[in-house]
């Protein structure tokens, strides 16, 4: 892979060009990480919006038909359902971890198998969450297992 980068007074923003013969594995997860560098949303918390780079959350949950995103320290009421969110982070280190529950994989610093094949992932930030068995398949593709 080539890379080529061009710093001028010309550009008025940055812009990336991908150019490739077909689209693989590791170009697919370069083009997810530039989206997800680039994506924000929005968290609520205490009456007031916050603009919050995706990057920063560690999962969201949806709890009585609310939706919450998780950061390190921080807690945000989000307006996206979860189908919404898996969508738009699809390609990126986001999966669907259970039923309410959507988690970012490069915030998970281990996991472990717990009764019933499910697994116990512990995140950066010291929280747990419980991955369902039916997306332990998908978690495990993701990591290369």
């Amino acid at each position: 892979m080539k890379l080529s980068m061009e710093e001028s007074p010309a550009h008025t923003e940055p812009e990336i060009i991908i150019r490739y013969l077909t689209m693989d594995e590791p170009l697919k997860r370069v083009v997810a990480a530039i989206r997800l560098a680039c994506g924000s949303l929005i968290g609520r918390q205490d009456e007031q919006s916050f603009v919050l780079n995706a990057a920063d959350v560690y999962y969201f949950e949806a709890v009585d038909g609310r939706v919450f995103l998780y950061t390190e320290k921080e807690v945000f009421e989000t307006s996206l359902r979860l189908y919404e969110i898996e969508a738009k982070y699809e390609e990126s280190n986001f999966f669907r971890a259970s039923k309410s529950v959507v988690a970012n994989l490069s915030k998970i610093k281990s996991v472990k198998a717990v009764f019933n094949g499910r697994f116990e992932a512990n995140l950066k930030n010291g929280e747990k969450i419980i991955i369902s068995r039916q997306y332990v398949p998908v978690m495990k593709k993701m990591l290369g297992l």
